[in-house]
């Protein structure tokens, strides 16, 4: 066991809190990758060696450092490789590490019973897909002719479903850093089921998170949506925006197709959070020029907004759903 998961029960502002944890797993081991928002892979390998400890036992030391410095728990997932641990994250609990077998029998094992959702990157399209032709768990994938498969899905990624149900994990963890990225949350006194509030709120995010970019004269290339549940469930979906940008609408528009797209039907909301990531000086980003004359507009009344806020504050002007 090798690679840990951390999922971290943060805080409804934890934007400033993620990076001190994030130095606590850089206190076993140089190649920590954040996994915004609220997350991070660490690979052990260094760590087991050094310390004479396994990463399951690494994982119990981290999570009472974590609650003594910062009073936050975390869930863990432990597995051989980067996916395996992911995967494993899925059934861990705070206070409760959960471990993939290392040899291949217990990995497959392991993987037989669960959904074919629970591997990262099978979205919404591809499990319907399959559970159309009963292949609705890992189990089913892994034992389906990979010709089967690639007719369904396509060549490639028929391949590489077929090896990661088979447990088969060729993913690495690779070091980056959270300051590449701003983040903004939104939480609401009582669970929300209102879908017009969930549309406030985001609004109120991205306008945010294009002054604070503007502020700091950069755009972003991702937009990642947050949606926290009553039950502290959450669902993550990131989309790669048409061009690099600042501009409120722009992220709204995105904030917004994203929270459409999950579908919603009365879910009880904690909290919506925003993150902007790949972030680039604005001074070498491309715009691609429009004839349309309100959008014009708007990035020059956006101008004039920001310099109105730096002087009398961040409300000094705001969108007017927001008045109330």
């Amino acid at each position: 066991m090798t690679i840990l998961c951390v999922r971290f029960q943060l805080p409804p502002m934890y934007e400033t809190a993620l990076p001190g944890l994030l130095g606590l797993l850089e206190d076993f081991t140089p190649v920590v990758q954040a996994l915004p928002p609220d997350g991070a892979l660490a690979d052990l390998r260094g760590a087991e060696r050094y310390f004479g400890r396994s990463a399951v036992e690494l994982a119990s030391v981290i999570r009472v450092r974590a609650l003594a410095r910062y009073g936050v728990d975390c869930a863990i997932g432990a597995g051989p490789g980067p996916m395996l641990a992911r995967v494993a994250l899925r059934a861990a609990r705070p206070g409760v590490t959960c471990a993939v077998p290392e040899d291949p029998d217990g990995i497959a094992e392991f993987l037989a019973g669960l959904p074919v959702s629970a591997l990262p990157g099978v979205g919404a399209a591809t499990t319907r897909t399959l559970c159309e032709y009963g292949l609705d768990t890992l189990g089913l994938v892994a034992a389906a002719p990979l010709s089967t498969l690639q007719r369904l899905i396509g060549a490639k990624t028929g391949r590489e479903l077929r090896e990661k149900a088979s447990g088969i994990d060729r993913s690495r963890v690779v070091p980056n850093a959270v300051s590449r990225s701003l983040v903004t949350e939104r939480p609401f006194d009582v669970d929300e089921l209102d879908p017009d509030r969930h549309r406030r709120a985001l609004l109120s995010a991205a306008e945010e998170i294009g002054v604070r970019l503007r502020a700091v004269e950069k755009v972003c290339r991702t937009l990642t949506l947050t949606v926290r549940y009553a039950d502290r469930s959450s669902t993550t979906r990131s989309r790669t925006l048409k061009e690099p940008t600042a501009h409120s609408a722009a992220l709204a528009g995105t904030a917004y197709g994203m929270y459409e797209a999950l579908g919603l039907q009365r879910a009880r909301v904690r909290a919506l959070a925003l993150r902007a990531e790949g972030l680039t000086p604005a001074d070498r980003a491309s715009h691609q020029l429009t004839f349309d004359p309100v959008d014009e507009k708007v990035r020059r009344i956006e101008e004039v907004a920001d310099r109105a806020r730096a002087k009398f504050g961040p409300r000094a002007v705001i969108p007017g759903r927001l008045a109330a």
